[in-house]
């Protein structure tokens, strides 16, 4: 039996974007044993994934931040032992960098990453047995679907599946709703709380309730005044990524900033609008099935009536998107 290791700690999107490369994998490898090397926090999405037989968790963030505590070092060792349980035919790390790469070589097997031009830490690409030369004038989606298609000896074929069905993961929400996603590790790609706020108003008039998802304490602030602020708005409470991944399969769309869970909502085919910050045009626009439209332009982020114009045009594209707070069913 093929026995393979994919190497892709994190991020969310970085995580959201393996997964293509995965579905490839598995449809040339049905018999094969795959696991996949990722942070604690996305473990429960990467278990979504029906490609994938073997999830083997790290936690190399908390574990720097706890370097003097026994039960740190104990949970290394557990996982170190993990991944060396196995012989793999190929090991493949697809994320670049040094952390990854050391990652790969701790591994027992063929290492196959980036070459040194290819690579986003071009240091990283020494750990590697096998490197491929892999153009980085394109998507993610599109690189780590042909460095796994050069290390496992395939051609690519299809187009894009994550391996995500929407409607297995949907929930009984008891209401429809719709999701701001306005939380995002790069500040620069914020956009201003009152324009949420205007925004949620303005879906609301319109018949629209929407959840406002949070990961950090100051996230989950802003979503309770925003919430606090729009008829109809709500505050989830926080969730592994598996429950999130329902929470936003259950949603009719998604508005956001560009952050790890649009590229999710891409992946889960929901509709959505996703809006350009005033650094760059997204590099890694979310792709998936359903429709999608952007907000915005470099240097010059959407005002809330570029998002609202957005909005009408993306539903207008998704029609089953119908507002009920008017028909006093919320």
């Amino acid at each position: 039996m093929t026995t393979i290791l994919v190497v892709k700690t994190s991020s969310l999107g970085d995580v959201v974007h393996q997964m293509p490369a995965v579905t490839d994998a598995r449809r040339h490898y049905p018999d094969a044993w795959i696991a996949w090397v990722v942070e604690e926090a996305f473990a429960p999405l990467v278990r979504l994934h029906p490609g994938v037989d073997e999830v083997i968790e790290v936690a190399t963030r908390r574990w720097r931040s706890q370097l003097m505590q026994l039960s740190a070092w104990r949970e290394a060792g557990e996982s170190l032992r993990n991944l060396r349980a196995r012989n793999y035919d190929r090991i493949v790390d697809t994320q670049g960098t040094i952390r990854s790469a050391v990652i790969a070589r701790l591994a027992r097997g063929l290492r196959h990453g980036y070459d040194a031009q290819s690579i986003r830490e071009p240091l990283a690409s020494r750990f590697y047995d096998v490197r491929h030369c892999i153009s980085r004038d394109q998507h993610p989606i599109a690189r780590t679907r042909q460095l796994t298609a050069a290390a496992l000896g395939y051609e690519i074929e299809g187009e894009i599946d994550y391996g995500l069905n929407r409607d297995r993961l949907r929930t009984e929400s008891g209401k429809p709703y719709g999701i701001l996603l306005h939380a995002t590790a790069d500040a620069r790609k914020e956009w201003p709380e009152q324009n949420w706020i205007a925004l949620g108003r303005a879906l609301a008039a319109q018949g629209h309730a929407v959840a406002l998802p949070w990961g950090t304490q100051v996230e989950r602030e802003r979503s309770e005044r925003i919430a606090a602020a729009v008829p109809h708005a709500f505050v989830p409470d926080r969730k592994p990524l598996d429950a999130t991944a329902g929470l936003i399969a259950s949603a009719d769309f998604v508005i956001g900033v560009d952050t790890g869970l649009l590229h999710l909502a891409a992946a889960l085919g929901v509709p959505r609008v996703g809006m350009l910050g005033a650094i760059k045009p997204m590099p890694a626009a979310p792709l998936g099935k359903g429709p999608m439209v952007t907000a915005g332009s470099k240097g010059a982020p959407p005002s809330v009536a570029d998002v609202l114009a957005a909005f009408t045009a993306m539903r207008s594209q998704a029609p089953s998107i119908g507002g009920l707070v008017a028909s006093g069913t919320l």
